[in-house]
């Protein structure tokens, strides 16, 4: 190495800096928005008054939309490439609407607001979300090509498993600014060391520390299996002399990366597997939201249910509900309630028999409320009764089958989606995998998908997936 080089002068930031970027930027796209209708409102229509409480409300709506953003961990994936959609965004944004409304109507001010403005307000926003949201994307994007912001990471440890393992995570998962300028090791003599073609051997720790002097290493990771401790005090004393963020991935990690959390007991830092996902308050909220959406669902659409049970009997008599036996909460077996879609002699009580398009066995009735989804809401009896949720994994039939395979064998992991209650919908059904599942890739995606709503639960993910839900149900045209 050539320690008399002159170190790097140019500016540089870490990826930290994108999620402040990202809410000042969130923060700047509201209030121009707000500025902005008030322009158009005054120069189309007129004034606002100088007491109006639009003002207010805009901010309590701002305040809500980065509580949710913030909560979703939105400003932090902002760090990598992962499915930032705008629709995200705007689903965000008109969920924060909603609860700025209900504030306003609590408060008994809905008087006293324009309904022009807010319809201006609400879409002039709306457009420079999106606009806004894939101009940062881009402009980040370009700073962390041209190495603006991101770490140049180097990792000591030359073993070509743990090596290839850390560069297919960084293809994977996407990390513009994750950039890996090479990996070093003391211990390069040694045979089961192979050399790694896909990176650039940089020597020993004493180069690193000249790198980091040159301005060229930001961050060092010590991937090394079975380290020892005295081994890994000495390798960290080495680089405390220079000015590197230092890291440790212990072998485990990058074998089990995408099944655990960090957590503390105390101070003590532990890999944790599994956690029941849905507890202690956020069991009580969700219960509550499941009671009250499924009491008002019950009251509003009961003339729908009327109109559906006299139709169900007219044409085909028999029963008007039908109960097949299904996976629920823990992997235990319960009866889930649908209106009869089938003739009364022709049904599958197990599951066995797929579905298909132009189904002989549906009735006439049968194809407009499965295409509807109407055949689905006798299930608010199951959340009555404390068997299902409003949202959540779709219960399937216990002897379900993709591509002549029980589905529970076909797909590892599936009996995993059962650590919370199965879901009238869900976030597989609003992503697109929506009724029934015919090959083995689309079955292993929604079981994906499943796996990220438990991981990933919220109450306002819930409200995400209900109203998403209401959009499919018009607009799909593949339910059969």
């Amino acid at each position: 190495m050539n320690r008399a080089q002159s170190p790097s002068r140019r500016v540089r930031f870490t990826s930290n800096i994108v999620s402040t970027l990202g809410i000042t930027i969130d923060l700047l796209l509201l209030t121009l928005s707000f500025f902005l209708s008030s322009f158009l409102f005054s120069f189309f229509f007129e004034g606002l008054d100088k007491n109006s409480i639009h003002e207010t409300a805009s901010v309590i709506l701002a305040i809500n939309y980065l509580l949710i953003k913030v909560s979703n961990d939105y400003y932090f994936k902002f760090h990598n490439q992962t499915d930032l959609s705008s629709t995200d965004s705007l689903l965000d944004f008109m969920i924060a609407t909603v609860l700025a409304g209900f504030t306003v109507i609590l408060f008994g001010l809905a008087s006293r607001f324009s309904g022009v403005f807010v319809s201006l307000y609400l879409i002039t926003t709306a457009v420079m979300i999106v606009i806004g949201h894939k101009a940062f994307r881009g402009i980040t994007n370009w700073f962390m090509d041209a190495g603006y912001i991101g770490q140049r990471v180097a990792i000591y440890g030359a073993d070509p498993h743990s090596l290839s393992q850390i560069m297919a995570l960084r293809d994977r998962e996407g990390l513009p600014h994750f950039k890996v300028i090479g990996y070093a090791d003391d211990r390069l003599d040694r045979p089961e060391l192979l050399p790694y073609d896909s990176l650039p051997c940089l020597g020993s720790i004493e180069d690193l520390i000249d790198l980091s002097r040159q301005g060229e290493l930001d961050q060092v990771m010590i991937v090394v299996s079975n380290i020892q401790i005295a081994r890994f005090d000495d390798i960290i004393e080495k680089l405390s002399v220079a000015a590197l963020d230092v890291c440790l991935v212990p072998s485990e990690n990058l074998e089990f990366h995408s099944r655990y959390r960090v957590h503390f007991v105390g101070t003590l830092p532990v890999l944790s597997f599994w956690q029941r996902p849905i507890r202690d308050f956020d069991l009580l909220l969700k219960k509550a939201l499941d009671l009250a959406l499924s009491l008002a669902a019950m009251i509003i659409l009961s003339p729908v249910l009327l109109i559906t049970a006299i139709a169900i009997k007219i044409e085909s008599g028999g029963d008007i509900l039908f109960k097949q036996r299904r996976f629920g909460f823990n992997n235990r077996e319960i009866f889930v309630y649908k209106f009869r879609s089938m003739y009364s002699d022709r049904g599958d009580a197990d599951g066995a028999v797929r579905t298909v398009k132009h189904d002989d066995r549906v009735t006439r009735v049968g194809r407009i409320i499965r295409r509807l989804s109407i055949d689905e809401i006798p299930q608010i009896i199951n959340v009555f009764r404390g068997e299902m949720s409003i949202v959540g994994p779709r219960p399937h039939a216990t002897r379900m089958r993709v591509e002549d395979e029980f589905y529970f064998d076909a797909v590892r992991g599936y009996m995993a989606r059962h650590r919370v209650k199965p879901g009238i919908t869900g976030w597989a059904q609003v992503r697109g995998l929506r009724g029934e599942i015919q090959t083995l890739e689309r079955a292993k995606k929604r079981v994906e998908y499943d796996k990220y709503y438990i991981d990933n639960w919220s109450i306002l993910l819930d409200l995400r997936i209900i109203l998403l839900t209401v959009f499919i149900v018009i607009w799909d045209r593949d339910a059969y």
